[in-house]
């Protein structure tokens, strides 16, 4: 395509509305066109029709070989046991290449006994030139790795992603048709790589009470098989063929069949754990109202001891029961620094607590009505989930102490009397049945959620409909009634109301009542080989609650378009693809005003070298209500906005990046993008940085004031792997707004993050985490040393610090120079998993 075609095909797409929203890829897009060594026109066993042959030795299931030994799982394939084994070959280059010979061949092994399921990969390489490190559990996917996808249930909705580097560290996860794949998931397993004088070779062993599956006789599980090259532009060789015209992975799986005899073991998993943890925080030196800088004083708190055990009991082989008390739920990885400045609404955090990770991809939902790190502190929780049949289930309880948790000081406050000490009360019902002969479902999801006046009770109906192998359609509708604490913009003491007065973060304009809302969201996706194009709506009432969800905005609707085109890659090319899309959404409220549009052309290139640039723009409106942010005028009472009652800017900005990596050492990227009109909604940035509004400028004390500026912001960052032990990484993240009206900066934030680690083996590592942010001029650090022999069972020992450099009392807001630190925390934590079979 011509330079001339390209700036024709963007102008076009410009007149789509469109929707910035990621389509679905299902994993590393890539694959599909016959072996030229295969010119057989088998159908595949699945039923979907593919645009391209499969070949009859793998059309038609694999017969898995009984071993009747177990092989030594040392990385060498010397035992006599694995001639017995079916041997996978003629893998095909599926990415960035469409279904064409690979660089390098690979065979794959296989084989069981009663117990365990056994692999073997032969990979054929130069071994100089691979890249392997002895990574962290779950990060070999940045070199040279092979992984599995196991369909243990052969409904091609769902599967295990098993994968390994060469060095043998395994990474697992759990990957859900239209979702994505969560890497959160740890299974107990075996493995073993090393480096060989033609490649290198893996050995895997897996115990079946590891997994939920269905086996016996005429049972079949589907299979795809990958092998990872990084220095080939992160190139996949798939056992099987893959079609671009299908938008499915798991539609286009292998199958596997002989799983007979496998012993039927119910396991129970004890892990008692205990944290020991000493604290250490800054507070107040003089009362309340005192004159003069307080210097505060450093305060150590008495040696903690948390003791906790989680128990998991495999009911059978396809159901699991998992009960926790007094979990030890300390965040053993912190939580990102992100930008706060100038945030309007809540910033999502992903899940990171093992108990809640485990099969929580059976309680996501496109609304996100569920959100569990909304149970902050249990005391106690249980959760069974499983799968017969067509039918997914999982069920969740909880009491969260964190809701009755006050500090001493609190305790004495009689607004609190009736909530020290008392617990929160979570409940979550998800049901899900498979639908036809593809991966297509129907589901249903209730929540409650009740702590002494708040309470909310949500229930949802969702549907994932496959019309054909290139197009899926989503939708769910979602109910919530809460009796709770609503804020009332437009009312006041002079204003009758329905509900009782109550006081939230000091607001005098919150009312307990009850409240009804609805949420909706409906997504149509085609995915075809050179174009494609997603249709998404969404929406929530005003007075929708999802108390055990996360909720980013209320009074919405969202609709929009997002369109793709590109080209057929050429692996051996200098510019190997480029990828064309638009997307453009529109919001408005449930009053029918518009709240914004925008639309964003966006040109993406694929280079050698693992070298991707972008580039792109966008043009849009944006409009605001003072109700969204405080009070709503009326006769008696003044509103949240100085001056009018909204304001309203078109804007437009510019954006691009590149990212490389182009060696085993060196890894890179560097985002920006800026903005005109962007809105500074007059927060302040904290003492550095005040409101600069001409309304605040004439008076602090004055209501918001916002206005537009001018936007900048910046996202880069280097990793370095000096060795196979070592590797080191420095992010950078810039924020910047300067209003239109005043000249001013509204803020400018800086975030600089530091990590280090270096794993002395695989299972013995310490990592090191300094972040930065300039905003609140404070420094935030995090050092471990681990131990983590096999999931479930670890030591941790870890520091970690708080003080800000240069940065404002917390108590009078005065610049304070040097360091001052504001908290400190050392922690040993240990865990050990007892592990116990039964029957079989």
């Amino acid at each position: 395509m011509t330079l001339k075609q390209l700036i024709m095909l963007g102008c076009a797409m410009c007149l789509f509305p469109a929707l910035t929203i990621a389509q679905s890829n299902n994993g590393p897009t890539p694959a599909s066109s016959p072996s030229t060594k295969s010119k057989s026109t088998a159908k595949p066993a699945n039923g979907i029709k593919h645009a391209i042959a499969i070949p009859p030795e793998k059309a038609q299931p694999i017969r898995v070989p009984r071993f009747d030994k177990p092989p030594v799982i040392d990385g060498k394939l010397d035992d006599e046991v694995w001639k017995q084994a079916f041997v996978f070959k003629d893998f095909l280059q599926t990415s960035p290449g469409d279904n064409i010979a690979p660089s390098k061949p690979t065979e794959a092994m296989i084989g069981y006994d009663s117990r365990t399921l056994y692999l073997a990969f032969h990979c054929y390489d130069e071994p100089s030139k691979v890249r392997a490190t002895v990574a962290k559990r779950d990060e070999v996917f940045g070199e040279d790795n092979v992984r599995i996808f196991l369909d243990t249930f052969n409904d091609q909705r769902r599967a295990y992603v098993l994968g390994w580097n060469p060095l043998g560290i395994q990474a697992d996860g759990i990957m859900t048709e239209g979702s994505g794949t969560d890497f959160s998931v740890d299974i107990v397993m075996e493995s073993k790589g090393m480096l060989t004088e033609d490649g290198w070779t893996l050995e895997v062993a897996i115990p079946f009470k590891s997994l939920r599956y269905e086996a016996g006789k005429g049972k079949l599980w589907g299979i795809h098989i990958w092998r990872n090259i990084d220095r080939f532009n992160d190139e996949i060789d798939s056992w099987m063929p893959n079609s671009r015209d299908v938008s499915s992975l798991l539609n286009q799986e292998g199958h596997l069949t002989g799983l007979e005899g496998i012993s039927t073991e119910r396991t129970l998993e004890i892990i008692p754990s205990l944290t020991v943890s000493e604290t250490g925080k800054r507070i107040a030196a003089l009362p309340a109202g005192a004159a003069g800088l307080d210097p505060g004083r450093f305060v150590n708190e008495r040696l903690k001891f948390d003791p906790g055990v989680s128990v998991k009991f495999g009911l059978t082989p396809t159901v699991t029961l998992d009960f926790t008390l007094n979990p030890d739920f300390a965040q053993v990885e912190a939580d990102q620094t992100v930008v706060t400045a100038n945030q309007r609404f809540p910033i999502f955090f992903e899940e990171k607590r093992p108990f809640f990770l485990e099969g929580i991809d059976i309680f996501k939902t496109p609304l996100q009505a569920v959100h569990t790190r909304a149970i902050v502190d249990p005391d106690a929780a249980a959760k069974l989930t499983g799968k017969r049949g067509r039918n997914t289930f999982g069920f969740l309880i909880a009491s969260d102490n964190a809701p009755g948790n006050f500090a001493a000081k609190e305790h004495t406050d009689p607004v609190n009397a009736r909530f020290v000490g008392k617990n929160a009360y979570i409940a979550i019902l998800r049901l899900k049945r498979d639908i036809g002969k593809k991966d297509s479902s129907i589901g249903l999801l209730a929540t409650s959620y009740n702590f002494i006046e708040k309470h909310n009770q949500l229930a949802a109906i969702d549907g994932r409909f496959r019309i054909d192998p290139k197009t899926i359609a989503s939708f769910q509708v979602a109910a919530a009634t809460s009796r709770r604490c609503f804020f009332e913009p437009a009312k006041d003491e002079h204003t009758p109301t329905a509900g009782e007065p109550c006081f939230v973060n000091d607001s005098t304009r919150d009312y307990y009542r009850t409240g009804k809302g609805l949420a909706y969201s409906a997504v149509y996706d085609f995915t075809a080989r050179h174009v494609g194009w997603v249709y998404e709506g969404s929406g929530r009432t005003q007075d929708y609650r999802a108390d055990v969800g996360f909720t980013r905005r209320l009074n919405t609707n969202n609709h929009g378009l997002f369109v793709r085109f590109s080209n057929e890659p050429k692996p051996k090319a200098t510019l190997i693809s480029w990828r064309l899309t638009n997307g453009a959404s529109t919001n408005f409220d449930w009053q029918g005003r518009m709240q914004n549009w925008s639309t964003e052309p966006h040109l993406g290139l694929q280079f050698q070298h693992n070298t991707f640039i972008e580039a792109g723009a966008n043009f849009g409106y944006e409009r605001i209500f003072e109700q969204e942010f405080g009070a709503r005028r009326t006769a008696t009472h003044t509103g949240a906005f100085f001056g009018g009652p909204e304001r309203s800017t078109y804007q437009h900005g510019l954006f691009g990046g590149i990212e490389t990596n182009p060696s085993k050492q060196y890894s890179g990227y560097v985002f920006f993008g800026t903005g005109w009109n962007s809105f500074d909604f007059d927060f302040g940035g904290g003492s550095r940085f005040p409101r600069v509004s001409p309304a605040a400028l004439a008076d602090p004390d004055a209501a918001l004031d916002p206005g537009p500026g001018r936007s900048l912001d910046i996202n880069a960052g280097i990793s370095y792997r000096p060795t196979n032990a070592w590797r080191a990484s420095m992010d950078y993240t810039k924020s910047r707004l300067r209003r239109n009206d005043t000249g001013l900066l509204a803020f400018d934030e800086n975030i600089f993050s530091f990590r280090s680690t270096y794993q002395f083996t695989r299972f013995i590592f310490v990592r090191a985490r300094v972040d930065y942010d300039t905003l609140a001029s404070n420094v935030r650090g995090q050092f471990l040393f681990g131990y983590t022999p096999s999931p479930g069972t670890a030591f941790y020992a870890g520091y970690n610090d708080d003080m800000n450099r240069n940065g404002f009392n917390p108590f009078t807001g005065q610049l304070e120079p040097g360091f001052r630190r504001n908290g400190r925390t050392f922690f040993i934590k240990l865990s050990y998993l007892f592990r116990k079979s039964f029957g079989g």
